[in-house]
């Protein structure tokens, strides 16, 4: 059964640790990712995009997918479906589709349209008992044709969007999404710790996971970051993994490839990932 994530990040932040979102990109990934959340004892956030949703054939498709495995593969851990950098629209898609979860990226509005907005969304979520998460500054990089530079937040800005009602706040401290280029200057500390100061007990969100440091992101934890976004790492190593069979030429037999041996590479690939972020995280053994 799919659960909200307030409650899962709620108990991150109190306990000082944090509850990894890894996006869904097809049945492997995601059967993937809940077996290793269930073997390790660890809260599980499946985050999807809009292309992602698109690609996958709809929200209906992926509840419907997500709630079977749910069942069929006997996941007991806390398992909230997440829509990623949701738009308006497509919040109030995964509200009536089953989603547990939705993020409102309203980052790139003015800040007055981006409160209005995220309000209607929080009373529209809340009265289904779904989670909502808010953006305030733009997070770097391009993740599914959501660009952003990079900007930091600003703490009061964050302190408005906090108020609203949302359950957690992704502020953007320095983050980009993909890989970090050689001149990334890192996570400003010094903003997280003034958005902590204006939000309280409100969990931090951490988007674009993937190559920041062990040390940084168990600082970010310290500072009052309970869930973190992990996507391109799992691109990259369910990439390699695939690649490397496919080179290796096995599986041919005159007959072409049998997609189930092809892919089941990328699923250890996978699973790997997700319990090396979860041990950094600290999550294992936290449902």
């Amino acid at each position: 059964m799919l659960v909200s994530a307030t409650e899962m990040l709620q108990k991150a932040k109190a306990g000082h640790y944090a509850v990894g979102q890894f996006n869904i990109n097809n049945l492997e990934w995601t059967k993937a990712i809940l077996l290793t959340a269930q073997e390790n004892n660890s809260p599980v956030i499946l985050g999807v995009s809009e292309g992602a949703g698109k690609y996958m054939g709809g929200y209906d498709v992926i509840v419907g997918m997500v709630n079977g495995l749910i069942k069929d593969q006997n996941i007991t851990v806390p398992v909230a479906l997440h829509l990623d950098h949701g738009s308006y629209e497509h919040c109030y898609k995964c509200i009536e589709a089953g989603f547990s979860s939705v993020m409102f990226d309203g980052s790139h509005y003015a800040i007055d349209e981006n409160v209005a907005k995220t309000k209607e969304i929080v009373a529209a979520a809340h009265a289904k008992g779904i989670s909502v998460e808010a953006e305030v500054g733009s997070i770097g990089g391009e993740e599914d044709g959501v660009i952003g530079m990079g900007e930091c937040a600003d703490p009061e800005e964050c302190k408005m969007v906090a108020e609203l009602g949302i359950d957690f706040l992704a502020a953007g401290i320095g983050n980009i999404h993909g890989k970090y280029p050689a001149n990334w200057a890192g996570l400003q500390f010094d903003v997280l710790d003034a958005i902590q100061q204006k939000t309280g007990d409100m969990p931090l969100v951490l988007h674009g996971g993937t190559g920041i440091p062990t040390e940084m992101i168990q600082k970010a934890i310290s500072l009052g970051v309970a869930k973190i976004n992990v996507n391109t790492e799992c691109q990259l190593a369910f990439a390699a993994a695939t690649r490397k069979y496919i080179e290796e030429g096995k599986d041919l037999e005159g007959k072409g490839f049998d997609p189930r041996k092809v892919l089941a590479p990328g699923f250890e690939a996978i699973k790997a990932t997700v319990k090396e972020k979860m041990e950094i995280f600290g999550s294992i053994n936290k449902a």
